[in-house]
């Protein structure tokens, strides 16, 4: 992961970073072995960096945090959940253009 505005969240941060962000939060559930995931990667970087202090943008790997994947369902990756005063907003699963997905996103 290359993104300066990224954050990095794992099963032990994510209500720290997450669920009581004073700003919505993109969480980008993904693996270093899917193929959508790395379409998608660039995208959400980008969304990152144009849209600091609007959005605080996240990435979970699901490996490596299944406990978070569990709790939130996660059954296919990539899926981005948005998160709104510690509840998701929106859920978004496979890749997509990044013009489509800020416009899902609603940022």
């Amino acid at each position: 992961m290359s993104g300066k505005d990224i954050i990095e969240v794992s099963d032990a941060s994510f209500q720290d970073e997450v669920l009581k962000s004073d700003i919505p939060v993109i969480v980008d559930f993904w693996a270093a072995w899917c193929g959508p995931c790395r379409m998608v990667g660039p995208i959400v970087e980008e969304i990152a960096s144009e849209y600091v202090g609007k959005v605080k943008v996240a990435k979970l790997n699901v490996d490596d945090n299944k406990e978070t994947a569990t709790k939130y369902g996660i059954m296919s990756i990539p899926t981005i959940l948005k998160f709104e005063s510690g509840s998701v907003s929106k859920q978004i699963v496979g890749a997509m253009p990044k013009t489509a997905l800020i416009k899902e996103l609603d940022i």
